[in-house]
């Protein structure tokens, strides 16, 4: 809840330098303290995604670890277990469809969807759907 109030109402800050990563760096405290179960869940995503061939991390610019694959951005996850996946607008929809996804929690009307990863039955889900992005980088 307090993630989409910052959205929200602070979500200009996210220009200033070093914000966004700094805050998220205390989802990633909080977590740890209230759901450290989250962090294996986001450990287990990282984990398998950086093993496939082409992709690296990096930090994201509005804070989380960044998927990439040669440059360019397949996906994102912050520490409060929000992934954020960039898609083609058909598989988008189709995903909202079958509720495997949600609209991007900011970005409503782009070809990104967002995650929320809760718990260890999140985690398939999760990297099913990156692998849906990474294949299209790959193929196309």
């Amino acid at each position: 809840m307090i993630f989409k109030f910052i959205v929200k109402w602070l979500g200009s800050l996210k220009s200033v330098p070093m914000v966004a990563l700094v805050f998220d760096s205390c989802l990633k405290i909080h977590a740890a303290i209230v759901n450290p179960q989250l962090l294996d869940c986001i450990d287990e995503v990282e984990n398998e995604v950086c093993c496939w061939e082409g992709v690296t991390l990096s930090l994201h610019k509005y804070g989380g670890t960044q998927f990439n694959y040669k440059l360019k951005e397949i996906g994102h996850l912050h520490s409060n277990g929000i992934l954020d996946i960039r898609l083609d607008r058909e598989t988008k929809n189709l995903l909202v469809q079958e509720n495997k996804a949600q609209e991007h929690h900011v970005f409503k009307k782009s070809g990104w969807i967002s995650l929320y990863i809760v718990g260890k039955a999140d985690v398939e889900n999760a990297i099913a759907i990156l692998c849906l992005s990474y294949k299209n980088s790959v193929n196309g």
